[in-house]
């Protein structure tokens, strides 16, 4: 349980990068029938993930964090089969996809609380889906 306290603590004075210099709110109109809008707020790198945080709604009155846990295996896979690191918007684009995919597969947005892992295949498909 204390490995639980300190990633919390850790995060909480850890600062995200890549925030973006102006804050838009996006919208996406989900397959699941819900429309969410959603910020960016930038990523860190933690214990082999890099997460992206998203902050997000579905009626606009109630906003939560949403993560999005990049596996550092996920990339390092698509970098030895494509022979080419990926570059930081690639990075980024894993991520939103997996943002869209969870918006459309999940029933609704309690469901859209639950963080969002992306694993080394998964990252090949998000990716190929874009056709990168």
């Amino acid at each position: 349980m204390n490995w639980w306290r300190s990633l919390f603590s850790r995060r909480a004075h850890e600062p995200l990068r890549g925030t973006p210099g102006v804050r838009r709110q996006k919208n996406y109109s989900a397959a699941s029938g819900y429309s969410y809008e959603y910020f960016y707020e930038g990523f860190r790198d933690e214990g082999g993930c890099r997460c992206h945080v998203f902050t997000v709604s579905a009626d606009r009155k109630a906003w939560f964090q949403l993560e999005v846990f990049v596996e550092d295996r996920a990339v390092d896979a698509w970098t030895a089969k494509h022979g080419r690191p990926l570059a930081e918007n690639e990075r980024y684009a894993i991520a939103k996809m997996a943002l869209f995919e969870a918006f459309d597969e999940r029933p609704d947005p309690a469901a859209m609380q639950a963080p969002i892992r992306v694993a080394a295949g998964h990252a090949e498909d998000l990716l190929a889906r874009l056709g990168i």
